[in-house]
């Protein structure tokens, strides 16, 4: 249960290095042509040249592409991030991770709601798709995950806006999240 209480907790964490100084809505109608790759061994994922990749290591992450602030009342660094929870000699369903997720979010998340949970295949890879709300602090967030398990390992990649702006980084967001590949 330790493991996958860090599924949620990232998330959350995350949302506190997203906070700045201010707050706008943003559109996403013109995606640029030039995405940068950030290719590692295990993975790969495209990201847009005007978001910031953060390879520290912070909470747990293997990255956090966080969004360009748009003005001064920009409050919030809508982001993705990836987190790969290692579970050696633990053999663990997509499905039971999933539903344990699940369970995870209501349980530590403020005021949770799914909005949606379904099973996908993308590039013969099964991925679950879950899409929530809720607040931690300050904000009401939306959250957009999805979750891999292959060889012991559990892929977290994590869409968290405002819930406010979901709308505004859906098509950009969905793009950065659909582009990861597992190898």
């Amino acid at each position: 249960m330790k493991i996958l209480k860090f599924i949620v907790i990232i998330p959350i964490l995350l949302m506190h290095f997203a906070c700045v100084d201010s707050s706008t809505s943003k559109s996403v109608s013109k995606i640029p042509q030039d995405w940068n790759i950030f290719d590692q061994k295990e993975y790969s994922i495209q990201y847009p040249n005007t978001w910031t990749l953060d390879k520290s290591g912070a909470m747990g992450t293997s990255f956090v592409l966080f969004s360009p602030i748009t003005s001064k009342n920009d409050a919030f660094k809508e982001n993705v991030n990836l987190a790969i929870q290692r579970f050696p000699g633990q053999e663990i369903s997509l499905q039971d991770y999933t539903n344990l997720s699940v369970e995870q979010i209501k349980k530590m998340l403020t005021n949770s709601k799914i909005l949606e949970n379904k099973r996908l295949v993308s590039n013969d890879q099964e991925f679950s798709k879950i899409v929530y709300t809720g607040k931690q602090g300050e904000f009401d967030l939306k959250f957009e995950q999805y979750y891999w398990v292959e060889k012991e390992k559990a892929y977290v990649l994590t869409l968290t806006t405002q819930e406010n702006e979901y709308t505004n980084y859906k098509t950009i967001g969905e793009k950065i999240l659909n582009s990861f590949h597992i190898k």
